[in-house]
């Protein structure tokens, strides 16, 4: 019993060790070594990938809740308040008074504007501007209100270093388009005549679009402008205004600035009491043709009537600006309208951009042909700079409308934010 005992040992020993070398054969191979190798990659890979899918999910998920348009932009805000008020050295003032003061662009009141900024695409900028104010109104006395609104939205593309691309839905100046100059509130006078730049600069123009071109020394820029949608035009018509505007800024020298603008408006007419939407324009290609001679006939003295009352206006200007040091400029320019035959015109001489005290003086004229009667008006300010957000300017202003003789002293206050 115990020898089969034994040779049934011996047996399975021989078998399990047989056994174990085979095992041992395969697992000493490479292709099988290979094998296990990939297949526990491939395993690794798979749960490596399940997890980045996961966690961009996750992500996705963030960006779409929390995200935004302008998430990669920056917005830089401004604020600024203008306070101007003016003490007239007279006793008997009547709308005479009032009418040359209006016309010497006397702006008297409390103007708030808040500027909001945004960068895109690294070289555009998105501006939105917000003004409240409260001035005089065109009778004496009479004082008007305006709550914080739009005043102005604007973008300016950059394509290059030559080339701006600029859209203004919203409160278009020509002012707009002069990418070269840099207007702050240091070049503030006590008036608008007195900013160095012709009147037709700050003409407000509605919505434009339009393209400044730098090469070298010379900056030029064109604009088109549609403006007054919705303006009682003559006795029979509403309608809106079109203007086209145009300026070449050519540095002579070192300091010396040449520029020569122009703008040209055409108003159209509706010949219709219709209120339309804002930024709505009528083209006019289509009309609609009258059924019966009577409404024809009618439709016709109509446009005659508005042909005789509307006509198209333009102006021209020229301005030449020096500078004698880093701080003190001395300027002049001119505008003509042939609409009326009036020319205007100026001289100044300032020292504004001092850190500490900064003054300045401003002789200009307004002559109008078709009424015969001249204008003049003289100016002259000392800046007091109380730090870098706050400047004070004390000043005198003296106007000569006529038979209308108005001496005045003026203080701005300029807080910026």
């Amino acid at each position: 019993m115990e020898a089969v005992t034994s040779a049934v040992e011996k047996v399975k020993g021989f078998i399990d060790s047989l056994f174990h070398r085979r095992q041992n054969s395969y697992s000493r191979n490479p292709i099988e070594i290979l094998k296990r190798l990939q297949q526990e990659s491939f395993s690794e890979q798979m749960k490596q990938r399940d997890r980045l899918d996961k966690v961009e999910r996750l992500l996705s998920f963030y960006k779409l809740s929390k995200g935004s348009p302008f998430q990669e932009a920056s917005t830089h805000v401004r604020a600024e308040v203008d306070v101007l008020g003016a003490v007239l050295m007279m006793g008997d003032i009547d709308q005479q008074h009032a009418d040359a003061l209006d016309r010497a662009e006397v702006r008297t009141g409390i103007h708030t504007r808040f500027t909001f900024e945004t960068t895109m695409r690294q070289n555009d900028t998105l501006v939105a501007d917000f003004v409240a104010c409260q001035e005089g109104g065109k009778n004496v006395g009479n004082i008007s209100g305006r709550s914080l609104s739009l005043a102005k939205l604007s973008y300016v593309a950059n394509v290059g270093d030559w080339f701006y691309a600029i859209a203004v839905p919203v409160g278009a100046q020509c002012r707009d388009f002069d990418i070269a100059r840099n207007y702050s509130h240091k070049a503030k006078g006590l008036t608008t005549i007195s900013s160095l730049d012709p009147p037709l600069l700050s003409q407000h123009n509605g919505g434009a679009i339009g393209f400044t071109v730098r090469k070298s020394n010379v900056v030029a820029s064109l604009a088109q402008s549609v403006s007054g949608l919705g303006v009682q035009l003559g006795s029979d018509g509403i309608g809106h205004c079109l203007s086209t505007f145009g300026q070449v800024v050519c540095q002579l020298s070192r300091g010396v600035n040449l520029s020569l603008m122009g703008l040209h408006q055409v108003p159209k007419s509706l010949n219709h009491r219709v209120s339309l939407r804002p930024l709505t324009i009528p083209i006019g290609f289509l009309k609609q043709r009258k059924a019966s001679e009577n409404s024809v006939g009618a439709s016709a003295s109509s446009l005659g009537t508005n042909t005789q009352e509307i006509v198209s206006t333009g102006s021209i200007a020229l301005k030449l600006e020096t500078e004698l040091d880093e701080n003190a400029k001395v300027g002049g320019w001119f505008e003509m309208q042939n609409s009326n035959s009036n020319l205007r015109w100026a001289v100044s001489i300032s020292d504004i951009f001092n850190e500490d005290l900064g003054w300045g003086v401003t002789f200009s004229g307004m002559h109008d042909g078709s009424k015969g009667w001249n204008q003049y008006q003289l100016e002259s300010f000392l800046d007091l700079c109380l730090g870098k957000r706050f400047s004070l300017k004390l000043g005198t202003s003296y106007v000569a409308d006529g038979d209308a003789q108005i001496p005045a002293l003026m203080l701005r206050c300029i807080w910026s934010l």
